[in-house]
């Protein structure tokens, strides 16, 4: 997810024959996968409900050329990854994304956690004293069902999930894209300490 760009739309990968059917026939507005589109009206009937999830031409033209450099890319996003785990690992507020030995992580965010005791109060101040230093970061994820069609739905509220809650409010994504050097990774870490030491000044 969000490795290679298409401008537009994207890719479902399967060696699943009939759910590449099924994908084929959403993405066509629910027409029967087999369908060539000819003959006197039968490409208007419809096997399911679908969507116009068609891809452009070019569009697929700029995934294809993409795919070429995904290995290069990840490989990229890995790099920063793991500079930002070194340069931040002796941190004792934060912890850290984790990777098991048998898993490979594609990174397409870095984000980190404040550690228990910190409020969603002084991530929004780590976060705009970040910003005022011209230096990216946000929130990151907020809870599911706190959203508003969630909360309209099913009647979710603050504290129906108060652990997932907890991580939420001490969560923040720092700036990660390919192109960042030593230099700035350094230096986003460097003003994320500052921002974190000021906090603990401001409890003291």
């Amino acid at each position: 997810n969000k490795q290679i760009t298409t401008g537009e739309g994207g890719m479902i990968v399967t060696d699943d024959e009939r759910l590449a059917d099924a994908c084929r026939s959403m993405r066509n507005q629910g027409r029967p996968a087999s369908q060539g589109g000819h003959g006197t009206g039968s490409w208007l009937q419809h096997e399911r409900l679908g969507y116009n999830y068609r891809l452009t031409e070019i569009a697929a033209a700029m995934g294809v050329a993409q795919m070429r450099r995904l290995p290069d890319l990840i490989e990229e996003r890995r790099r920063v990854a793991n500079a930002y785990v070194e340069r931040l690992m002796a941190v004792p507020e934060l912890v850290l994304p984790t990777v098991v030995e048998q898993a490979s992580m594609s990174w397409f965010v870095f984000v980190v956690r404040l550690a228990a005791g910190f409020t969603r109060d002084e991530r929004d101040r780590i976060i705009r004293g970040m910003r005022n230093h011209d230096v990216g970061s946000a929130d990151y994820f907020p809870c599911i069902h706190l959203q508003a069609f969630y909360r309209e739905r099913f009647g979710h509220k603050e504290g129906d999930f108060p652990i997932a809650e907890s991580v939420a409010e001490r969560t923040l994504a720092l700036p990660f894209f390919v192109d960042l050097t030593q230099r700035e990774i350094d230096l986003v870490c460097q003003t994320l300490e500052v921002m974190i030491s000021r906090e603990r000044l401001v409890r003291s």
